[in-house]
């Protein structure tokens, strides 16, 4: 009889899928369920692998589009930085420049107005003003201000000066005018003979007829022959100078040094006068 060996229990047989079984029928139950628990974990973790991934796209993404927002953001400030900061230079530039022109119009204004008005507030302004290239921009500004106020107060106060002063020349050059004729010269000499000298008009009479034979009391009259002078015919007319530099061109100033030297050389109009009838002359 042929020597037949049974198959154990134990005996192992392959799987279809390449995993060792043995033929017990629970053992091979346990490894089916095993196996099924292996192919589903694998599965999970490949889905939970498979939706990570994709979160940690997701964020990477995020995190990128910020920093790529927080670097423009950064770039674009730091240009409006470099530009705030151009026009800021620019600006103290500007003001800088505006504070020289003023220096100098202020300067030459302060030169223009003196003895014409008050100074001091114009003056402390110029020196104030002139280490505009060392003050702060915002004091500077102010100060520049200041000092063109100033300017503009100077100018006008000596503008009103100037008026008033063309206005008294003008009265002045009026009254000259107005003095400087036969009838003019007349009322200066009569006023000036009573508060001078304290003639009346007895005197003044002899004094018009004397002056008006001389001259007719005209301040340009000249004496072809000997070079007499003016209303009380000096010889020379130069010497009417000792009364005045306008000797030539103002009756008065005639006038006064005819009346002195009557006073000194005669004594009255009236003893001038008499003189003049005897021998044509005084």
């Amino acid at each position: 009889m042929q020597n037949q060996t049974s198959p154990s229990p134990e005996t192992i047989h392959e799987d279809p899928t390449g995993i060792a079984l043995d033929d017990h029928p629970r053992r091979s139950i346990r490894r089916r369920a095993n196996r099924r628990r292996l192919l589903l974990a694998g599965a999970v973790a490949g889905v939970a692998l498979i939706v990570g991934t994709g979160f940690t796209v997701k964020s990477a993404a995020e995190s990128q589009a910020r920093i790529d927002a927080t670097t423009a953001l950064t770039e674009a400030t730091g240009v409006q930085h470099d530009q705030l900061g151009a026009y800021s230079a620019i600006a103290a530039a500007r003001t800088r420049a505006t504070a020289e022109d003023t220096l100098s119009t202020a300067s030459a204004t302060l030169a223009a107005v003196d003895g014409k008005t008050d100074t001091t507030n114009l003056a402390a302004s110029v020196a104030s003003l002139g280490d505009y290239e060392l003050l702060p921009v915002d004091e500077l500004a102010d100060l520049t201000k200041e000092t063109r106020d100033e300017v503009a107060k100077a100018s006008a106060a000596a503008a009103e000066y100037d008026r008033e002063q063309e206005a008294k020349a003008k009265a002045a050059a009026e009254a000259l005018a107005r003095a400087n004729t036969p009838d003019g010269a007349r009322e200066t000499a009569r006023s000036m003979a009573s508060s001078t000298y304290g003639w009346g008009d007895g005197e003044f009479q002899c004094l018009d007829s004397l002056w008006q034979k001389e001259s007719g009391w005209s301040y340009t009259a000249m004496n072809g022959s000997s070079g007499a002078t003016g209303i009380p015919q000096a010889l020379p007319g130069s010497k009417m100078a000792t009364m005045g530099a306008d000797w030539q061109t103002n009756a008065a100033t005639q006038i006064a040094w005819g009346l002195d030297y009557i006073s000194r050389s005669y004594g009255s109009p009236c003893s001038a006068w008499s003189h003049s009838q005897a021998v044509n002359w005084y």
